[in-house]
């Protein structure tokens, strides 16, 4: 089960869902070690803590016999699965009702070959919580089916290891969950023959070959799997411009703010017109990162843009003698073109610009008539010196904690609109830390609802940006949905976005097992 904030609100549903997590860790440590410490006791296992220390009374691996009975079983395990969906056409067309009393046959045979109560009742639950997941319709058929041919490897490694039963990190679920939430969003007629559901298969199958089922095993096959969804969620065209043009975005941001930060190192003891100022830091770094970002930071543009950054300095200086002033008037309109050309560049309307480059022009005739002091000549030259090689000195560790992304400017970049996207720029509703936290744990695959101007929409979490500031969710039939860390962390805080795994398969399920043996306790040791 994914991390869920401790301090999140208490009214949410990802706390309610940490509760009811720690309440089925709480019932099967006393079922499975009656004598051991309660769960509920300081330090005790909650989702995305480690596996719990040995306390008194906690089960111990099963018996070397059952475990290499059950490895000599295995390789007719997979093959009996593998008849039965070839001679169905298919996991599509096996029936999950015969399926699910084949299993449970099966599991009684394994209790059979059990000679301690805590080796039965582990193989009990196992059997329970695997024909729960063959119930749990919000997952295609076809695979519930792959899912069922895990129940003998997770039996052999929660025989092994019992700390499978306390630990909701432990690979085994992980992996399960991890399937399991990326395919909540698709039905039977998408998922049949999809490329996802043939990587869940050979998933599946390489597990099914091991001669050694562990923890390892299942740590290699959820890491191989997540390097699956890294392509293939990202993989369509359409998901794949958004994707490169955010980037972008993102790595604009970054550089605008850096390239303002260093103008300012670079101007603190210049003397320098608070107009020229401002403008530097507030416009023309933007158009040194646009640039930067669409041709790169050695290109001839860019590079005359960021001599046009020291031209306008010196511009802005005193004038003292008439050679200086009649430089300053043939200079003037190539200047006054490359600060039009970068303005542009950046999506500045023409009658916006006009009015800044007066106000430029305006601060410039001030200064051609001043008496303040000049700066000096070699000043001028370690500036433009040091702006043409400006990346060399700007700080390597990206953006800042918490600094806000604008999303307007995606159009700028491409030049086009992107048809099918949607960009929701952040909200002015205030934002528990705690959610924004878990906002940026989210795990690309997971599918959730969200409700978008009185639309209610099946998205699937599909990308977030390096930075983590950026976040984009995707429809089956082909719309994005693109916001910022604020805008996702607020609607997931008012239920405008609701996940739709917030328990997770494996928990969902243990929680269906317990219900039963509560139910009917006998069933353990029969």
């Amino acid at each position: 089960m994914p991390l869920v904030p401790a301090k999140a609100p208490a009214s949410h549903p990802l706390l309610r869902a940490r509760h009811r997590a720690q309440e089925v860790v709480q019932q099967l440590r006393h079922l499975l070690a009656p004598g051991a410490r309660a769960a509920s006791a300081p330090g005790s296992p909650v989702p995305g803590a480690a596996a719990p220390a040995p306390v008194p009374g906690a089960p111990t691996p099963a018996d070397p016999g059952l475990l290499q009975a059950l490895a000599r079983e295995a390789p007719a395990e997979a093959s009996w699965h593998a008849d039965l969906s070839a001679g169905t056409g298919g996991a599509a067309g096996v029936e999950l009702g015969q399926l699910a009393r084949a299993l449970r046959q099966r599991s009684s045979s394994w209790k059979q070959q059990a000679t301690a109560p805590s080796d039965r009742a582990a193989i009990e639950i196992v059997a329970l919580m695997f024909q729960s997941i063959l119930a749990q319709d919000r997952i295609p058929p076809s695979v519930r089916v792959w899912f069922a041919r895990l129940q003998l490897p997770v039996l052999r490694v929660a025989l092994a290891e019992p700390e499978f039963f306390s630990n909701l990190q432990h690979p085994a679920r992980l992996l399960i969950d991890r399937m399991g939430a990326c395919v909540l969003g698709f039905d039977a007629a998408t998922m049949g023959g999809s490329e996802l559901e043939a990587e869940i298969a050979r998933i599946v199958q390489t597990i099914e070959q091991f001669p050694e089922t562990g923890q390892r095993v299942f740590q290699l096959a959820h890491e191989e799997f997540e390097k699956f969804l890294a392509g293939y969620l990202t993989q369509e065209q359409s998901k794949a411009r958004i994707i490169s043009v955010v980037q972008q975005m993102e790595e604009k941001e970054t550089l605008t703010i850096q390239y303002t930060i260093e103008l300012r190192r670079l101007l603190k003891d210049m003397p320098v017109r608070a107009e020229l100022r401002n403008f530097l830091f507030r416009d023309w770094a933007e158009v040194l990162a646009l640039s930067a970002v669409r041709v790169g930071a050695a290109h001839a543009q860019t590079q005359a843009f960021k001599q046009a950054a020291s031209d306008l300095v010196w511009a802005g200086s005193a004038k003292p003698t008439r050679e200086q002033r009649a430089q300053l008037i043939r200079s003037l309109p190539q200047l006054l073109q490359c600060l039009r050309d970068g303005l542009t560049l950046v999506g500045m309307p023409a009658g916006t610009q006009t009015e800044q480059l007066k106000r430029l022009t305006d601060t410039l005739a001030e200064a051609f008539v001043a008496k303040t002091a000049a700066i000096a000549p070699e000043e001028l030259e370690a500036l433009a010196r040091r702006l043409s090689h400006l990346e060399d000195f700007m700080a390597a560790d990206g953006l800042p904690e918490g600094t806000p992304l604008s999303a307007h400017n995606i159009e700028i970049l491409l030049g086009v609109e992107i048809a099918g996207l949607q960009v929701l720029g952040n909200s002015a509703q205030p934002v528990d830390p705690a959610l924004l936290e878990w906002a940026r744990t989210l795990q690309p695959g997971s599918w959730f609802t969200l409700d978008h101007n009185g639309a209610s929409l099946q998205v699937q979490y599909a990308w977030h940006s390096t930075q983590r500031q950026l976040h984009l969710f995707a429809t089956l039939d082909g719309q994005s949905y693109l916001m910022p860390l604020q805008r996702l962390a607020s609607y997931l805080q008012s239920g405008l976005l609701v996940w739709h795994d917030a328990e997770g398969v494996t928990l969902r399920a243990t929680r269906d097992a317990l219900e039963k043996i509560e139910a009917n306790p006998e069933r353990l040791q029969s």
